[in-house]
């Protein structure tokens, strides 16, 4: 679907974007707007091409505030970034999913640019993160508290047993080093992520610290 309009809101010619609904159909304002609002986000980084943004209405009287759910995945060279939200309506869904996004790619535009430049010290890290807490800080205000974060109903559901494995994942076994993986993780939006260290050949684990620091965990040999 390609906008007509001559202003710094359009996406670049070789920029796909699909928008798909479930259990909503997506109106073409919508999808206007959500072109939009994806070509800022494909300026912070040139090499993504491709979008699905995915609508999901949950018709759930005990959760209202969620019922509008938004799944972003933007596809570029060798890496996914992804961010989703559930809002009240699908264009507070939007905003945030797509605050969360532009968060999670600035965090790694700074990863990169510390790499390029060969200042890994912590106090670089610090320096160039504490830059981004404005952005963080306005992300996580538009998401307002929902009155129901704790299910009232939780107790009388029978068919749930705890302990269970209820979903398996698969992960690429092509070696990388440890800041792409710090950047993998910003990327998908996760605390941790698996990867095979090139460095030793083993599968080790980066994982989310307080503030701004990160952890490393490792197989021993």
């Amino acid at each position: 679907m390609t906008i007509p309009a001559e202003n710094n809101d359009v996406l670049r010619p070789d920029t796909q974007v699909t928008i798909t609904g479930r259990n909503v159909e997506v109106p073409d304002h919508f999808a206007e707007r959500v072109h939009a609002k994806l070509a800022k986000i494909a300026r912070l980084d040139p090499t993504l091409t491709f979008f699905h943004v995915e609508l999901q209405h949950e018709p759930n009287p005990r959760r209202a505030d969620e019922s509008d759910k938004i799944q972003i995945t933007a596809t570029g060279k060798g890496h996914i970034a992804r961010a989703e939200a559930k809002e009240d309506s699908f264009y507070a869904a939007l905003e945030t999913a797509l605050a969360r996004m532009e968060r999670s790619l600035r965090k790694v535009k700074a990863r990169r640019r510390i790499s390029r430049s060969g200042h890994r010290a912590p106090k670089g890290v610090g320096e160039v993160a504490a830059d981004l807490v404005a952005d963080a800080t306005a992300a996580v205000a538009q998401q307002p508290e929902g009155k129901f974060d704790v299910d009232p109903y939780e107790d009388s559901v029978t068919d749930v047993v705890p302990g269970q494995v209820v979903r398996t994942k698969e992960h690429s076994s092509t070696p990388m080093s440890v800041d792409d993986a710090l950047s993998e993780m910003e990327l998908v939006g996760h605390d941790f992520y698996l990867f095979v260290n090139e460095e030793t050949g083993r599968p080790s684990v980066v994982y989310r610290r307080h503030a701004f620091d990160y952890g490393l965990i490792s197989l021993a040999e």
